[in-house]
């Protein structure tokens, strides 16, 4: 089995006929190896480092060449601190670097206001091409941050109260925070995250979930095998009761069973310079 073939088995826990005859690959093996980490380092990323990571972000493609995203670096402690009390995510307050990511149209719309044109593309395709835009920023920078030897997580949490966390970052109409991003030196080992099996990801020129129970049943097993969840970590147990099998799907059927907080996006957007028709 090659290296890659091997990394790509342990990601889903199955083994699979994929990349037996490639040759190893730096960048291929990191992504298959990526972990998700929450604990830092006390120790600072080099300025330099921090920069080119930056230059990694703004060279991920863009719808039309529009470039419609912002990042907000966020250095200063008191504000990583308030990051962290709205984000409901105290370990933020002493990340090395945290940085939010936002879908921006108001470039477009001052640009257009420079050059004496109208601007006449505010509609939810602009919105969701704004998105876009940010998330392959986010990723890239994820992807050349763990290059680096930088660990990484993504913060959704960001969006849980939008209008602090736009008065927070000084944020005008028709830019808004789609995700946050902590990363630093790791200071915990993590083992490898098994993702769904491709079985149920890719589809060939159809979509096809025929087979969907089954492979969500296998998978529940693979991962209960390697980190099962003890009943004190269930979710929702005053609803659900205490199970005595505890898979991802029940896990997340627990978690999509109610609201998750982040449920004022629309009447924000529209608050806020986004025309979602």
């Amino acid at each position: 089995m090659s290296d890659l073939s091997d990394r790509a088995a342990t990601r889903f826990g199955i083994s699979i006929s994929t990349g037996e005859d490639l040759p190893e690959n730096g960048t291929l093996t990191g992504i298959l190896e990526r972990r998700t980490i929450r604990r830092y380092a006390d120790r600072a990323v080099p300025d330099g480092l921090r920069k080119i990571l930056l230059a990694c972000a703004q060279s991920a493609p863009a719808k039309s060449d529009l470039q419609q995203y912002a990042i907000i670096d966020i250095t200063d402690a008191d504000r990583k601190q308030k990051v962290a009390e709205l984000s409901g995510t105290a370990w933020l307050a002493t990340a090395p670097i945290l940085l939010v990511f936002c879908a921006d149209i108001r470039r477009a719309q001052r640009i257009c206001e420079m050059r004496g044109k109208p601007y006449a593309q505010n509609t939810l395709d602009s919105f969701m091409n704004a998105v876009i835009d940010a998330s392959l920023a986010f990723q890239n920078y994820v992807t050349a941050a763990e290059a680096a030897g930088l660990g990484c997580c993504p913060i959704s949490q960001v969006r849980r109260d939008l209008g602090l966390m736009a008065e927070l970052c000084a944020l005008p109409d028709g830019v808004v925070p789609i995700a946050g991003l902590a990363a630093g030196w790791p200071a915990e080992e993590r083992d490898v995250t098994l993702r769904l099996p491709p079985a149920v990801v890719v589809h060939e020129n159809a979509y096809d979930d025929t087979h969907l129970a089954e492979e969500i049943d296998a998978y529940d097993q693979r991962r209960h095998a390697l980190r099962p969840t003890p009943p004190d970590k269930q979710a929702l147990t005053d609803k659900y009761g205490i199970a005595d099998f505890y898979g991802w799907s029940e896990n997340q059927a627990r978690r999509l069973s109610v609201p998750d907080g982040l449920t004022n996006l629309r009447t924000y957007l529209e608050k806020h310079g986004f025309n979602l028709c």
